[in-house]
């Protein structure tokens, strides 16, 4: 896409958008056609939830995010009092905690989320926002929600949004293909219904992170490695943690087989390679949504360095038997056999 064409599909769908005061709906439908595969979604709640639990994260240890420190400025005594205590809450309550792993967080993501058309979250204008979110959490964000809505919400909002405008063509173009590829390779069923994406200013410190039962995608639309071409390529990397199950569970019966030590991150690896291998195929044929047109695409795990932080025994694996399999020159079940073999 062009710079003329990119601005003027972004400013289509800024216009589109609900405005900022509005409860904020998904955006799978946009001007530029119907996104498949994916419903996009700019939560207040689920956005003001990640910002305390990095800006508690941050208050923890100041080298603990990389995303951009945003302090607190111009806020009147009582919003301070406000928002502090609901950082020092996440503090004290969270910021120790995983957002990926932990059970209590997930379920809290999840139902924040499902109330993201609330104005408040203890029922108190709405019986039917009344979310029933456990200990203490509700009234901490009901109050810090004004200081949020009033200070950093705007632009999140707007970032977001940005981010969803940009990577739509994408999605349009070569989202129903790649679910069908990946499904193929996975020797899974891709799942019928558009997977909901939670696209917040912060996610966590890998810049997204995905979440099953049910399968939902967390994504930073202001993390750099997020941006580009790239995001098309995270989108189907995180929500491929549900559809690639089979491969975990291949390696892991093979090792049992073999008697041999189940790999760590084997299979993380595997998704990394096979994503970015299916999305380079995807980018070779020139498309109007190219931003790079008459360049290859390079993988988000090459790009970021991935391999060369402890995964470059894997990389050589993954080339030398897992590539046979996506060119179709060996079996899903002859490729797993010889990666493991060969460790």
């Amino acid at each position: 896409m062009g710079r003329l064409g990119f601005l003027l599909a972004l400013c289509a769908a800024l216009a589109f958008f609900p405005a900022l005061s509005s409860p904020a709906q998904p955006q799978s439908e946009t001007p530029m056609g119907p996104v498949p595969v994916f419903e996009f979604h700019s939560g207040f709640w689920v956005n003001l939830h990640h910002f305390l639990y990095q800006q508690a994260r941050e208050q923890r240890d100041p080298g603990a995010s990389k995303s951009p420190h945003e302090p607190a400025q111009g806020l009147t005594e009582q919003e301070r009092q406000a928002w502090e205590e609901a950082v020092s809450f996440y503090a004290a309550n969270y910021a120790d905690r995983d957002l990926l792993f932990n059970s209590d967080l997930i379920a809290l993501k999840n139902q924040l989320g499902d109330f993201e058309d609330c104005a408040e979250l203890a029922g108190a204008s709405r019986k039917e926002c009344d979310a029933g979110l456990p200990g203490k959490i509700t009234p901490v964000l009901d109050r810090a929600a004004p200081v949020y809505r009033a200070h950093w919400w705007p632009e999140h909002d707007r970032a977001n949004r940005r981010w969803v405008a940009a990577v739509s063509p994408l999605v349009r173009q070569k989202g129903l293909g790649l679910a069908e590829r990946l499904a193929e390779i996975y020797q899974s069923r891709w799942p019928k219904e558009k997977i909901r994406v939670e696209v917040s200013a912060y996610a966590n410190w890998a810049g997204a992170y995905t979440t099953l039962d049910p399968l939902r995608v967390t994504i930073s639309s202001r993390d750099p490695a997020n941006q580009g071409e790239a995001a098309l390529e995270i989108l189907f990397h995180e929500a491929s943690h549900g559809p690639a199950g089979p491969v975990q569970n291949a390696i892991v019966r093979e090792c049992r087989q073999r008697n041999k030590a189940i790999p760590r991150d084997l299979w993380h690896a595997l998704l990394f390679y096979t994503t970015g291998e299916a999305v380079k195929t995807a980018m070779k044929t020139p498309e109007p949504a190219r931003s790079m047109p008459g360049q290859t695409y390079v993988p988000y795990a090459i790009r970021e360095g991935l391999y060369a932080r402890g995964w470059s025994g894997y990389l050589a694996l993954l080339e030398r038997y897992w590539q046979p399999y996506l060119e179709g020159r060996a079996t899903f079940d002859e490729a797993i056999a010889r990666m493991v073999s060969a460790m």
